[in-house]
């Protein structure tokens, strides 16, 4: 165990070591100028010029990346050249918004997600089966931002059920929530059917059928738990989705969280926000996918950690 965890936190600091990278050069190729975009419009060619060398633009990519790297490293993300604050302390302060609406929105979509994908599989091939995918297949392609707009005008302006917008309680983050997880229930209801129907075709359940076990008892004791396993891997990339490309949903709901933040960032070319989100998005990846890593063995013993 001690071993595996080892080379996963090696694997997960070279990634994101290539995360840094990558990101850093795609944003120092960025033909727009952040020193020009801080000045303004009516700013003279030498403030500008003030600006970039305070900022240190004006050094070589290989000098300002190691600059950057080396904070990083001390735990500084470094300022914001808009907001003049630290960018640790902009992402802390809107990180427990983010990470509500990560844990509410992964619920309401394993819920329904599961529920209609083990549903769909006990019932293969019937009209019910057939109704659920179709369900399924719209939730998966319909548009974040029309979701979330219908749900505004039914729940909210017409029914007056929920508030229009904002945070803070817990009627705030229903309908955000709800938003998110329509999305994600069509993928995990169709990968819930898939997976259950190939584990209900397995030697091991037929045998338990042909013992006399009741059918509830094959399904959720012996068939569900090996079913889940894609499930759980897929939650790992959910929680960076979630993360920081909920950018729709935030800001149709008004929600102050990262993604929010990174979209504002990215308007104004804010370089040290738009790294310092992308990183924690990736931290978030690699912890996501780890915790599922770990998390795998429990639900099925036959995984080992190596």
């Amino acid at each position: 165990m001690y071993a595996y965890l080892f080379r996963r936190v090696l694997q997960a600091a070279l990634i994101l070591l290539g995360v840094s990278f990558i990101t850093f050069t795609l944003l120092y190729l960025v033909p727009a100028d952040p020193a020009r975009q801080i000045a303004g419009r009516s700013a003279t060619a030498q403030t500008v010029e003030n600006i970039r060398v305070q900022l240190g633009l004006n050094l070589p990519f290989y000098e300002q990346y190691w600059r950057y790297l080396t904070s990083l490293l001390q735990g500084d993300f470094g300022r914001s050249y808009l907001q003049k604050s630290e960018v640790g302390e902009l992402i802390a302060a809107r990180l427990p918004a983010s990470l509500l609406l990560m844990v509410s929105a992964i619920f309401t979509e394993l819920v329904f997600g599961v529920l209609i994908g083990v549903v769909a599989a006990i019932k293969r091939d019937s009209w019910l089966d057939k109704v659920l995918m179709v369900l399924s297949f719209i939730g998966v392609s319909a548009p974040q931002f029309v979701v979330g707009i219908l749900l505004l005008y039914v729940f909210a302006v017409q029914l007056q059920w929920f508030p229009i917008g904002g945070y803070g309680t817990f009627a705030h983050l229903v309908l955000p929530s709800l938003t998110l997880g329509v999305l994600g229930a069509g993928w995990y209801s169709r990968m819930m059917r898939s997976s259950l129907i190939d584990v209900l075709t397995q030697d091991y359940i037929r045998t338990a059928k042909a013992k006399g076990m009741p059918s509830v008892r094959v399904i959720f004791r012996h068939a569900l738990p090996n079913a889940l396993l894609p499930i759980i891997a897929m939650i790992g990339i959910d929680i960076g989705f979630f993360m920081s490309g909920i950018v729709v949903v935030e800001s149709v709901f008004g929600w102050p969280g990262i993604g929010q933040l990174a979209w504002q960032a990215i308007q104004r070319i804010d370089i040290p926000i738009i790294m310092g989100v992308t990183l924690v998005s990736a931290c978030a990846i690699v912890l996501g996918n780890l915790v599922a890593d770990l998390v795998a063995p429990f639900v099925d013993p036959r995984i080992k950690l190596k």
